[in-house]
């Protein structure tokens, strides 16, 4: 099974070209806000992948812009299907954003994590600690449904065409007693098995590395196949996440993961580490 666009995907790509159609025609946002009589904000928030489009709309704008009918209909049809919905609009109070359509998506992921396994990594008992640690006044059940939800997104892994998936932790999330011994001897086997899938690349900054690139705390590199879907990075926080797109900022964000491998231990040296951890807690 080959993944296609997601609809985050389709919406951000289309956000892209009609931005960049409209800088063509040389309009303003306000000048296409008081020709189509809608407000300025509506524009800029469709114009950054904020808020879906319709296929009026989009058939309006692309109008205005003067694009030819032929081009107008493919992107009036991506409008179509940008607005579809996604398997994660089912968990739509636990994912915000559109972060889990843009991880569907794409074919690299590089991330960095200081305190925690990374989510795509963790096991169900070790979820369900983080989720009891991190937010103790909410009700068992919604823990049950965070915890479903991303069992559902670890799938992406195992996909019959799955992302290339780099994780570089620090050595502190091994030494982390998560949900007591049994439950982090088990996350830790699992770290294990994962590196040893073709498509995973796992490594540890030790704490002999001293001050590192990542201090400055956890981060991921989502990398698209088109060049029409720029590279983005997220910053997650506790309870919301920060999208940068700019070049500048992937930019940055790349030569920190470059580092950031390159002062980690070699991959064959990190599974070694994991299970000498495993090994330490006890029985």
């Amino acid at each position: 099974m080959v993944r296609g666009p997601s609809p985050t995907v389709r919406r951000r790509r289309l956000a892209g070209e009609l931005r960049r159609l409209r800088d063509e025609a040389n309009l303003t946002i306000d000048e296409v806000a008081e020709k189509l009589e809608c407000s300025a904000s509506k524009i800029s928030r469709i114009e950054t992948g904020n808020v879906g489009v319709t296929p009026r709309d989009a058939r309006d704008l692309l109008e205005l812009y003067g694009v030819p009918e032929d081009k107008r209909e493919a992107l009036v049809q991506l409008a179509r299907e940008a607005r579809q919905k996604g398997w994660w609009h089912a968990y739509n109070e636990v994912f915000t954003g559109s972060f889990v359509g843009l991880e569907q998506d794409a074919t690299s992921l590089h991330t960095h994590q200081a305190l925690l396994v990374p989510g795509l990594l963790q096991t169900e008992r070790y979820t369900r600690a983080v989720h009891r640690a991190i937010r103790p006044d909410v009700q068992e059940s919604e823990v049950d449904r965070r915890v479903k939800a991303r069992l559902e997104r670890q799938r992406l892994l195992t996909d019959h065409n799955p992302p290339e998936y780099w994780a570089v932790i620090d050595e502190a999330v091994l030494n982390r007693t998560v949900g007591g011994p049994s439950v982090m001897r088990e996350q830790l086997s699992h770290l294990v098995d994962l590196a040893a899938l073709p498509n995973v690349t796992l490594q540890v900054v030790p704490f002999t590395a001293g001050e590192h690139a990542g201090m400055e705390g956890s981060f991921l590199i989502l990398g698209f196949p088109e060049q029409a879907d720029p590279d983005v990075v997220y910053v997650e926080y506790t309870t919301s996440g920060v999208y940068l797109e700019q070049p500048s900022d992937v930019r940055r964000y790349t030569v920190m993961f470059d580092h950031l491998r390159a002062t980690a231990l070699k991959p064959d040296d990190t599974v070694a580490m994991i299970k000498r951890a495993a090994d330490r807690l006890p029985v």
